[in-house]
């Protein structure tokens, strides 16, 4: 994924409704929902639903196809794996697939936040201090 796709992306989903929006049609899954099924859902008028599915759609995140009269959205999973690939891979410099190979995210970050003085590790240090006292 490009920068530029990740910033649409991004931008897409930091707005509420769009979120619960694409988070609905996630929990849908790739069957998909019509535009009266998700309006019933969220509770959103017809022009601002309209309005949001547009910005998801132009932003790479989900779909829509035509089957009869209705229009079905559904998610874009490949998108959406494909930003959370972006993220966790040139943004966090690839921790979060360390974290998998170790078993735990918290291992992965452990030995750094230590090092660093982080103030959880100031914490662990200060209560084994006052364990040993």
């Amino acid at each position: 994924m490009e920068k530029q796709d990740a910033l649409a992306a991004l931008a897409a989903l930091a707005q509420e409704t769009r979120l619960d929006l694409f988070r609905l049609l996630v929990a849908a899954g790739p069957e998909g929902l019509s535009v009266g099924e998700i309006g019933d859902e969220l509770g959103t008028a017809s022009a601002t639903l309209s309005f949001h599915l547009k910005e998801l759609k132009n932003a790479g995140l989900i779909r829509c196809d035509r089957v009869g009269r209705s229009r079905i959205y559904s998610p874009d999973f490949g998108a959406a794996q494909a930003l959370v690939g972006f993220l966790t891979e040139n943004c966090c410099q690839g921790l979060g697939s360390r974290a998998e190979a170790t078993g735990s995210r918290a291992e992965a970050t452990g030995s750094r936040a230590e090092a660093t003085g982080s103030p959880a590790a100031r914490r662990r240090r200060g209560a084994s201090r006052k364990a040993r006292s």
